[in-house]
């Protein structure tokens, strides 16, 4: 009987013992699961202090675009030579004529004043000529200069070389003029529009050595 119960004590304290190192082993498993979970925890600050990754390199392209539209500042240039166009003609590069076949009426000649380009590149002519009668191709001119008929539109007129433009120019017969001292003129001087320098070109007038009386009208050259 004795036997028995040391037995049964036995029994109960080796399941007492079993029983508490199962409880101790589920206490330490609790444990590490703790520790394995706060290892997510630490990971933003080791993301943290890694380094920044380097930012695109677009800036080098951003630099380099105004260099590749440098071209671009030859077109002004190119423009404006585009824009220049031809010169004006200049006594220097014309030749001088008339036409009267046109006739007159009540004491006036009309006659029609030929510009000719004898240059070689082109020209522009723009406006009136300079005309006035003169004693002589280095002489000084005689009376009153040509006034302006501007009736007509003045328009340019491009001449390529051996090219003529033309206006129309009348003379009136100084002796229809009492008050007009009466000269003799060796032929017209002729200036080109816009220019300094003149042509001369012989044709005996009779002229008035007074600025009075204006024997002299011109239009404005058109193509011819």
């Amino acid at each position: 009987m004795t036997a028995q119960r040391i037995n049964t004590r036995l029994v109960f304290t080796t399941a007492a013992a079993a029983a508490a190192l199962l409880l101790s082993g589920c206490g330490g498993g609790g444990t590490a699961q703790s520790q394995t979970s706060g290892t997510p925890a630490s990971s933003p600050a080791s993301s943290a202090s890694q380094p920044a990754s380097p930012p695109p390199a677009t800036g080098t392209g951003a630099a380099s675009g105004p260099a590749s539209s440098a071209p671009a500042s030859s077109a002004p240039a190119a423009q404006a030579t585009t824009q220049a166009g031809p010169v004006l003609c200049k006594a220097a590069g014309l030749t001088a004529g008339t036409d009267s076949t046109g006739g007159g009426a009540a004491g006036s000649v009309y006659m029609q004043l030929i510009l000719t380009n004898s240059g070689a590149e082109p020209c522009l002519l723009k406006g009136f000529a300079g005309v006035s009668l003169t004693a002589d191709a280095a002489g000084a001119a005689i009376g009153a200069a040509a006034s302006r008929d501007t009736a007509m539109p003045s328009a340019d007129v491009l001449l390529a070389p051996g090219q003529a433009g033309t206006a129309t120019l009348r003379y009136t017969q100084a002796r229809n003029y009492s008050d007009c001292t009466v000269v003799p003129a060796a032929g017209f001087r002729i200036y080109p529009p816009e220019d300094t320098a003149s042509l001369f070109l012989a044709q005996p007038r009779d002229a008035c050595s007074n600025a009075g009386p204006e024997l002299l009208t011109i239009s404005a050259f058109k193509a011819r």
